[in-house]
């Protein structure tokens, strides 16, 4: 039988340790959510490679280094309201969930919405709510929020969703840049927009979040 527990451990000393992620909260976390449960059966004993998780349809669960680096440079707090656009199967929204007093997680799929609200109530991640919806949209009814995450690569980052942002508050995304992939914090100061680069990493573009073509003649 997998003991999935010492991955757990394995998955913490040797890719978020190692990539200067030192909060213990943000460590604990990653240690006691069971990263096996929020993927499909047939990936479970794949669940904690140090890679992107290809769930297919260009969307992955990101690494776990990726997902670690992203919420130490967010500084999440006890009292933030989050919003967590495309956990997929919820493994994301678990961490987070230790990390925050609540979080609103949204994914366009129905089927993967009920999967991941009942993997989570496994998990006890109580704290969570799933909404159904275009990724893109985000989740306005249960907004502003302190902390936006976006859980994929992105062109272009919609003004419906930084419109969602509490002043103040800050979103952290992967932009999609020729070949390369960068995660920047942006932090909402006096209405506008101010980011700040933090790592390297890469992820595949979500729906909705594509650069818009220019039209020309």
């Amino acid at each position: 039988m997998t003991d999935f527990a010492a991955r757990r451990t394995m998955m913490v000393d040797t890719q978020v340790r190692p990539s200067d992620v030192t909060r213990f909260p943000i460590i604990d976390a990653m240690l006691r959510v069971p990263r096996e449960v929020f993927v499909p059966a047939r990936m479970r004993e794949v669940a904690y490679l140090g890679e992107n998780l290809d769930l297919g349809a260009g969307r992955v669960v990101l690494a776990p280094r990726t997902l670690a680096k992203m919420l130490d440079a967010l500084d999440i707090e006890g009292d933030d309201l989050v919003l967590d656009i495309g956990p997929a199967h919820g493994y994301s929204a678990a961490v987070i969930a230790r990390l925050a007093e609540a979080v609103v997680g949204v994914e366009d799929d129905p089927a993967l919405v009920e999967e991941a609200q009942r993997a989570l109530g496994d998990a006890g991640a109580d704290n969570v709510v799933m909404v159904e919806g275009a990724l893109s949209a985000g989740a306005p009814d249960h907004g502003p929020y302190d902390v936006i995450l976006v859980e994929g690569a992105v062109e272009h980052l919609p003004e419906a969703i930084t419109g969602q942002l509490k002043e103040g508050g800050r979103i952290g995304c992967l932009f999609s840049e020729e070949a390369l992939g960068v995660a920047r914090i942006g932090y909402k100061i006096d209405g506008r927009m101010n980011w700040r680069y933090a790592f390297n990493a890469g992820a595949p573009v979500l729906p909705g979040f594509e650069r818009h073509a220019a039209f020309t003649l």
